[in-house]
């Protein structure tokens, strides 16, 4: 089994910055897809970021390209989300997900994560 532990979210200005961190256990993660995804009030899950644990390629959503970052620490086994200029309409609850297969070719797709995080609430203020 695996547990996603993410911590790292809070109240910010808008313009500034987070980190969010996401502590991976229970399995091997070599092979893994790791995904960032958020939830605002109202509104479905959607895909932030991805990252390839084995090759280290990534991918964004438009709307956090040349703000965010994703990475991760193989010894930390730990994922990251840079997050620097922020807007009021990142507001949201973001979720660390793993995908086991690593189908790099379904990274976009919710369902093909298997093992999810609680959450960390991120509030940006205007």
């Amino acid at each position: 089994q695996v547990q996603l532990v993410e911590s790292g979210g809070g109240l910010v200005q808008a313009g500034g910055s987070l980190r969010l961190s996401c502590i991976v256990s229970g399995r091997t993660v070599s092979n893994f897809a790791m995904g960032w995804f958020r939830q605002a009030p109202g509104k479905e899950r959607e895909f932030v970021a991805v990252i390839s644990w084995i090759d280290i390629r990534t991918d964004y959503t438009d709307s956090v390209k040349g703000r965010f970052t994703i990475s991760r620490d193989n010894a930390k086994n730990t994922v990251y989300l840079q997050m620097n200029s922020l807007k009021p309409e990142d507001t949201a609850v973001y979720y660390c997900a793993a995908d086991s297969r690593g189908q790099w070719g379904r990274r976009l797709d919710l369902g093909e994560y298997d093992y999810w995080g609680q959450g960390t609430q991120v509030t940006v203020s205007s």
